[in-house]
């Protein structure tokens, strides 16, 4: 059998890749392992310094494959949890280059992922409640990207809406032409490999833990780490790379 998710490694960006495009890169229960699989290479992966989740087709992903969860009678994103909180909590920028659709589950990916970027012809939904179901797993990273008027209005009405809106509502980072999306992604990784490894993944927990920090317990904190990252041997190699007007040592050599 094919693989149903492959990877790379290039310039310091690990790609992974559904390719499952026959039932629209579908949540099977095949396609979740191989992605697990993947995910766990790519945080492992010392060379591996930002990973892109895309897929192939024109679809990127269209939620849980309806047609294996009818034939086993049994959830086939058991495992989806998981896969979520690796995506969200990895110390490693994760950006989602989205080659098309999106809907349901395959938006839960979407808002895991640090950066999401779409071309401006793809159109989402959160089509849960026309089957009877609920968007419920995908709900825990969705509902901290999405304002909560727009989260009620297209989780409750199942509505199709387009990258643009995806873009105001703050489900994506930016939406473009389809023909700019290699670019618009490789401006992305391209910023990202500049940052050092540490420094990446410790900004990547502030951003969301300090806006629920008191602001004096804030302050307090925040000074506590400044003090440790200028003192770090990372930050020491930054500031001496800036100074000598060089890349610092983390930063992919081209080619």
């Amino acid at each position: 059998m094919t693989d149903l998710v492959h990877q790379e490694l290039a310039g310091g960006v690990a790609t992974i890749t559904l390719d499952s495009p026959h039932n629209r890169n579908a949540l099977s229960t095949r396609l979740l392992a191989e992605l697990a699989d993947r995910l766990a290479w790519a945080l492992a992966e010392p060379a591996a310094r930002v990973i892109v989740l895309t897929a192939t087709g024109h679809v990127f992903c269209s939620g849980a494959d309806l047609k294996e969860q009818r034939a086993s009678g049994a959830p086939v994103t058991a495992s989806f949890p998981e896969i979520l909180e690796s995506i969200w909590e990895s110390p490693k920028p994760v950006v989602c280059r989205l080659n098309g659709t999106a809907r349901a589950g395959g938006l839960g990916l979407v808002a895991a992922c640090d950066f999401a970027i779409a071309p401006l012809t793809a159109s989402f939904a959160f089509t849960e409640v026309r089957l009877g179901v609920a968007p419920a797993m995908i709900a825990v990273p969705v509902l901290r990207r999405l304002s909560p008027r727009a989260a009620a209005e297209y989780f409750l009405t199942g509505e199709v809406f387009d990258a643009a809106r995806a873009v105001e509502i703050g489900l994506l980072s930016a939406a473009v032409p389809p023909e700019e999306l290699d670019t618009a992604v490789a401006r992305y990784t391209g910023m990202l490999t500049m940052g050092g490894p540490e420094a990446l993944a410790i900004t990547k927990r502030l951003v969301r833990e300090v806006p629920a920090t008191s602001f004096q317990d804030g302050l307090r904190q925040m000074s506590e780490l400044s003090a440790e990252r200028f003192t770090s041997a990372e930050g020491q190699e930054g500031i001496a790379a800036f100074m000598a007007k060089r890349p610092p040592a983390w930063v992919p050599e081209e080619g």
